[in-house]
């Protein structure tokens, strides 16, 4: 059969993206979290992982990613389609002006969001992102 739409002349894939650095693979440690598909979180999710404030000096990157991911298995069963929108307590810092003008830098919680979606040859695969990401 034909394509309609003509031949591809680029294609992105997951792979590429992982290569690239835009997705962190995270299977392993999502296997012990109770994922039985592959799992990769995005580069700005490692970000937010990786900003530990100096109040949480005793906490380091592989215990936080451990937080996200028992979560996301966690509240998997809540979802209502392949994706899932989450909070979980991830200290970080991060600038918000208040509705009084004041400066916020520290904040507690941490909105994530979880999408199933097909792989590079249509297998189901899991990525962990930031709510605005698609």
């Amino acid at each position: 059969m034909d394509n309609v739409y003509g031949n591809v002349i680029y294609r992105y894939t997951r792979k590429d993206a992982l290569n690239d650095g835009v997705l962190v693979n995270v299977t392993d440690m999502a296997a012990e979290a109770g994922f039985k598909l592959p799992v990769a979180i995005t580069a700005s999710v490692s970000a937010l992982i990786s900003n530990i404030p100096e109040q949480c000096k005793n906490q380091d990157y592989n215990g936080r990613l451990w937080d996200v991911l028992w979560m996301a298995a966690y509240n998997g069963d809540k979802r209502k389609d392949s994706t899932l929108v989450y909070t979980l307590i991830l200290p970080h810092e991060k600038t918000i002006t208040t509705d009084k003008g004041d400066k916020q830098k520290f904040c507690r919680f941490a909105k994530l969001k979880l999408h199933i979606g097909p792989g590079d040859k249509g297998e189901p695969v899991i990525t962990i992102m930031l709510p605005d990401e698609d």
